[in-house]
C-alpha cells in the first residue's frame, strides 16, 4: 500500500510542504512568526480595500455632480427658450414693433435685443418688453434705429 493513499498521510504532507514554501520565501532577517505575517498581509488587505472604496466613492460624488451639472444645465438651456418665446411674443403684440424684424438671444437670462427699429421710442420700448419678461437677468438692445420707409 501506498503511504501517501492515506487521505490524513497526504493532509500532513501538503501541510507540511506548505510550511517549506512559507520558510523559504520569509525574508532571513524577518524574525516575526507565521501569525505575524498573516495579520500583517490581513492589515494591508484591509488597506488597500479602504482606499478602493474611498476611489469609489469620490467616482460616485464626481459622477452625481457630473449629472446634476448636466441636469442644471438642460434647465437653463429650457428657462432661456421660455424667455425667448415670451420676448418674441410681446414684440410680435407690439404694433410699432410687431413687423420688424427682431432677433432675440437669450444665454442664462441675459437677453441680447439685434436688429431694426422704427425710431427711438421703439427701440427702448423693445427693451422694457423684454425685461418685463420673468428670468430675465438682463437686456442688451443692440437694435438700430432705422425708420420705416411708406
Amino acid at each position: 500500500m501506498n503511504p501517501f493513499h492515506h487521505p490524513n498521510r497526504l493532509l500532513l504532507c501538503a501541510a507540511l510542504a506548505s510550511l517549506s514554501l512559507m520558510a523559504a520565501c520569509s525574508k532571513p532577517d524577518d524574525t516575526r512568526t507565521t501569525g505575524q505575517r498573516v495579520d500583517d498581509a490581513m492589515a494591508s488587505t484591509e488597506r488597500q480595500v479602504d482606499k478602493a472604496g474611498e476611489k469609489a466613492r469620490e467616482a460616485g460624488r464626481e459622477v452625481k455632480e457630473a449629472a446634476n451639472q448636466t441636469g442644471d444645465s438642460m434647465a437653463n438651456k429650457a428657462r432661456d427658450v421660455a424667455i425667448t418665446a415670451s420676448i418674441n411674443g410681446k414684440l410680435t403684440a407690439d404694433k410699432e414693433l410687431s413687423a420688424l424684424s427682431i432677433n432675440v438671444d437669450t444665454v442664462n437670462g441675459q437677453v441680447v435685443l439685434r436688429g431694426n427699429a422704427p425710431d427711438t421710442a421703439s427701440r427702448s420700448r423693445a427693451t422694457v418688453l423684454a425685461q418685463a419678461v420673468d428670468g430675465v437677468a438682463g437686456v442688451n438692445n443692440e437694435l438700430t434705429v432705422q425708420p420705416v420707409s411708406k
